[in-house]
């Protein structure tokens, strides 16, 4: 089935699965979700796969970096449904936004579920949230502000997730589909940081009120191995902005490790 295909099915149908049968662990992907994986998968498996860019990944490699993928639109789409939920927490104003986002994270679900069982994967079951982080964010779906800040933390996240994953996917013909993603997730993450009156882009590293954890590395000024800031006149912060750096598997985990209950 055609990746656009897919999405506009889940676009109609507009549904997410919400009872699954726990699986094997991490021999199939993130069996137990997030915290059992900071426990469970080795550290450097991630990091590893993307030093072989060049090489054609296996379907075992691609399944675990989108069972990855896939708890982090869980987590996304299992939040936005329960705004959406909450009564009175969302202006009338930005519901639409909203609502749209929340069809996009369902979309997601999909497909990444589609696509693992593709490849003989088995897709992770869904974790169990506690977006209040054990108490951390006590008001996130009576307060707007605390609501929208954490979106605005999961999609900054969301965005960094799948540049991180990028290289290990090389090769393998899932990439074009986790780009697209990739694409709308920024988008997502740029309408949110309007809607909180920040830029749409990110300045240095600064967090906003947010874990630092999300931005850190964002204030990098090398790329392709050459500082930014000796071959222009451009300030500095013009220069973080321009690009935007990715995140590691192990990185994404501890910071979406507190609001996964199991």
């Amino acid at each position: 089935m055609k990746v656009l295909q897919i999405l506009e099915e889940a676009y109609e149908k507009d549904v997410i699965e919400k009872n699954f049968s726990r699986r094997e662990a991490l021999t199939k992907g993130l069996g137990f979700g997030l915290k059992a994986a900071l426990v469970a998968l080795p550290l450097g498996l991630l990091d590893a796969m993307n030093n072989k860019a060049n090489a054609t990944p296996t379907n075992a490699d691609v399944v675990t970096i989108l069972n990855f993928a896939l708890t982090l639109e869980y987590l996304e789409s299992t939040y936005y449904q329960m705004g959406l939920s909450a009564t009175g927490l969302i202006p009338s104003t930005d519901k639409t936004i909203f609502t749209q986002i929340s069809k996009h994270e369902t979309a997601h679900v999909t497909l990444l579920k589609t696509t693992i069982t593709s490849l003989s994967g088995t897709p992770v079951a869904m974790p169990t949230f506690d977006f209040t982080a054990g108490g951390t964010y006590p008001d996130v779906f009576t307060n707007y502000q605390t609501f929208l800040a954490l979106s605005n933390a999961f999609e900054d996240t969301g965005v960094r997730a799948y540049k991180g994953q990028a290289p290990g996917l090389m090769g393998s013909t899932v990439l074009t589909a986790a780009l697209d993603i990739h694409s709308v997730e920024a988008r997502h993450a740029s309408e949110v940081r309007r809607l909180r009156n920040l830029k749409g882009w990110i300045t240095n590293a600064e967090p906003n009120g947010l874990p630092a954890a999300i931005y850190a590395g964002e204030d990098n000024t090398t790329q392709g191995g050459v500082n930014v800031t000796t071959i222009t006149t451009a300030p500095m912060a013009s220069v973080t902005e321009a690009f935007d750096e990715p995140l590691t598997m192990t990185a994404i985990l501890a910071i979406a490790g507190p609001f996964i209950k199991h």
